[in-house]
């Protein structure tokens, strides 16, 4: 199908993008990779009376470090965040899950910070930074700037914490430690799908069992969702506690019933893909 009309502008920098924004009012729409954004104009269920293309600005394309953490500007390429040296010593599960998405024309075009802002529940980043509980840095007019956590910037389909005059300039995610296992597996009809189900599991190892765990889904429910249940039943645990814990997946959740699965099927899968999960992040035997 072909979009509805709408005005196209080329921003240069952060602050003409707010002023484009600004000046289109509440129904304009941001561009940087249009992987996401395109395909839902050309079926009308998007129809931005203007798109700000920001995919331009260079400035919001970088890799850098301080302590304990890696700052990612949110115009970095998925082909970039999979192949950066820095994330992939310092958050290694942030590296392989951007190396998962779509195909090498998506990862060289698409960018985290439009995977972030769309807020599809289907989609990996998303997940993956909720249990990294990373942090979002949203710019408004003038460079004021307010940092959300994950946990409080998924609203709910397709909605986030962004406001109509924000645009999201950076993620934060902490460096993951020597004793932090991780694991990210989704199950999909064919490699380059959205996920039916996703986990993503970090792991705190102690002893030889688990201090604690943080747990993700995907696709379980009308944003990214951490399964807090099976993180409690977690801690302090031994490996022989995982079963019953993974069980719990499906606790606070609510999947939804599709051409691709229903909701039960979903329930399931998130039981065994959390078991899963959990397992290779502890790792060993």
């Amino acid at each position: 199908m072909i979009p509805a009309e709408f005005n196209y502008e080329v921003a240069d920098s952060v602050d003409h993008a707010l002023s484009l924004l600004a000046g289109y009012g509440p129904e304009a729409k941001l561009l940087a990779g249009g992987h996401s954004l395109i395909p839902m104009m050309k079926l009308r269920f998007a129809r931005p009376s203007a798109l700000v293309d920001i995919g331009r600005i260079a400035a919001l394309s970088y890799v850098e470090q301080d302590d304990g953490h890696i700052r990612i500007g949110a115009g970095t390429r998925h082909h970039d965040v999979h192949h950066s040296p820095l994330i992939e010593a310092g958050c290694p599960l942030l590296s392989f899950t951007a190396g998962l998405i779509g195909d090498p024309q998506v990862r060289h075009k698409g960018t985290i910070g439009g995977s972030v802002a769309h807020g599809d529940p289907a989609s990996d980043l998303p997940t993956v930074l909720l249990a990294l509980d990373a942090e979002f840095v949203l710019t408004g007019s003038g460079g004021a700037t307010r940092v959300v956590p994950a946990s409080d910037f998924f609203k709910g389909f397709f909605e986030t914490a962004i406001g109509p005059e924000e645009i999201l300039t950076e993620i934060r995610v902490p460096k993951l430690g020597a004793s932090s296992g991780w694991s990210y597996l989704k199950f999909s009809r064919r490699a380059q799908d959205w996920a039916i189900v996703g986990v993503a599991a970090i792991v705190e190892r102690s002893n030889g069992g688990i201090g604690s765990a943080r747990v993700a889904l995907t696709n379980m429910g009308a944003t990214p969702l951490r399964a807090s249940s099976v993180e409690q039943a977690l801690a302090g645990a031994e490996r022989d506690a995982i079963p019953a814990a993974a069980a719990m997946a499906p606790e606070g959740t609510s999947p939804t019933s599709d051409t691709n699965a229903g909701a039960n099927y979903r329930r399931h899968l998130a039981d065994v893909l959390v078991g899963r999960a959990v397992e290779e992040a502890l790792g060993g035997p």
